[in-house]
């Protein structure tokens, strides 16, 4: 019980008196943050003109139909952040916005991370129209035949193409136990397919596995009889114009399929415009159509991508799906696919709005903690407020 009670006569208020201030001065506090954002003079301060080359056709937004100021807000909103490198906007086929931040420069090669993922898909698909290989539905251990009868999960024999394309295999993903990941940084991925245990049945359910990605590379690799690199120097990096930086081998000398791919971001641009348009890059069928279709699909449904955060905490995106190493989500009314690597490296694409976005930051490689996470999600959420901006088309 209270025994003093101390009385103002100024400010003498009831519990529900007391309640509405509170919510009165917290609406005026989210009031003044909305306030604060830039202002027109600010914006129009904004330069992202693209910078001169011969690789792009470059325009505006003006003559793109796009607004100019959603644009130049998403610029000065980049400008904060602290580990972007690049932003990229492409639409109707031009490069109309364009900067660097940080360490980002035109010229330097960034590690994509898993946005490598979508890369090995469509040389899957390539290989797939070659003849190399004849379907997706071909048993994984067809082409690993020195491990094939030291399985002792009979459920592997099952694993086929379509699953490691749809992250379905049933493999675990790796950050989840410390003795997976020191697997995966092994470099030694063979033996993995028998010592990583199945935590689901093949083709029941979601699991993210890098290594899933890494053996298509490797089947690839196998299948046509050459390395991942240069079978993607000859089908998919020259007929799009593309210099291929770096691109990390496992053990074995394998390019990994999960990661490690160094492009400039105008590189990643032109991959995303391939995909945007069918498969099509000036006037040639560089990746099959029906492979672009199949691999923009949805196979699995409201994924969580945070991991051991809460369900997608903090994160823009939403109806989170996923096809062939391609992911997909929703912002406001707005429909994407998505390219998607750590740290925040991303190619997205609109296809309502025939728009590529492109993003490519500091990678925080082997580094998978709260810190990373926070830059990345800056990142993202930076491409998700543009999006959800956009008008309906």
């Amino acid at each position: 019980m209270l025994k003093h009670i101390v009385r103002c006569p100024l400010f003498c208020f009831n519990w529900r008196q007391y309640s509405l201030l509170i919510i009165i001065i917290v609406l005026l506090v989210l009031s003044a943050l909305a306030s604060c954002g830039p202002s027109i003079e600010d914006l129009l301060a904004v330069d992202y003109t693209p910078l001169p080359g011969d690789d792009w056709e470059v325009s505006t937004p003006a003559e793109q139909r796009l607004d100019p100021m959603l644009v130049a807000e998403l610029y000065y909103n980049a400008a904060e952040l602290e580990t972007i490198y690049s932003l990229l906007v492409i639409k109707n086929g031009y490069l109309i916005a364009e900067d660097y931040f940080n360490e980002g420069s035109v010229e330097q090669k960034d590690r994509l991370q898993s946005v490598t993922k979508s890369y090995t898909s469509a040389l899957v698909g390539i290989a797939l129209e070659q003849g190399y290989l004849s379907s997706v539905d071909q048993k994984m251990l067809d082409f690993f035949p020195e491990v094939a009868d030291q399985i002792t999960d009979p459920r592997k024999e099952q694993i086929t193409i379509r699953h490691l394309l749809q992250m379905r295999a049933g493999y675990p993903w790796e950050e989840t136990d410390p003795a997976l990941w020191d697997g995966l940084l092994s470099g030694h991925y063979l033996p993995l397919i028998e010592e990583f245990p199945l935590i689901a049945d093949p083709g029941t359910e979601f699991n993210y596995s890098n290594l899933s990605s890494n053996w298509l590379g490797i089947i690839v690799d196998r299948a046509c009889g050459t390395n991942l690199k240069a079978y993607a120097e000859e089908n998919l990096f020259l007929p799009i114009g593309v210099e291929v930086g770096e691109w990390g081998t496992d053990a074995e000398g394998h390019n990994n399929g999960c990661a490690d791919l160094h492009l400039t971001a105008r590189d990643a641009a032109k991959f995303g415009l391939l995909y945007l348009n069918d498969g099509v890059y000036e006037g040639n069928q560089v990746v099959p159509a029906n492979w672009v279709h199949d691999s923009l699909q949805r196979y699995s449904e409201d994924i969580n991508v945070t991991g051991g955060f809460p369900a997608n905490w903090g994160l823009s995106f939403r109806d989170v799906g996923y096809g062939y190493q391609w992911w997909s989500a929703r912002v406001g009314e707005h429909h994407f696919d998505l390219a998607w690597g750590h740290g925040g490296q991303l190619i997205v694409l609109l296809d309502e709005f025939d728009m590529v976005i492109v993003v490519t930051s500091y990678p925080f490689w082997l580094q998978h903690d709260a810190e990373a996470w926070k830059h990345e999600l800056a990142n993202v959420n930076l491409v998700g407020e543009f999006i959800k901006s956009l008008p309906s088309e």
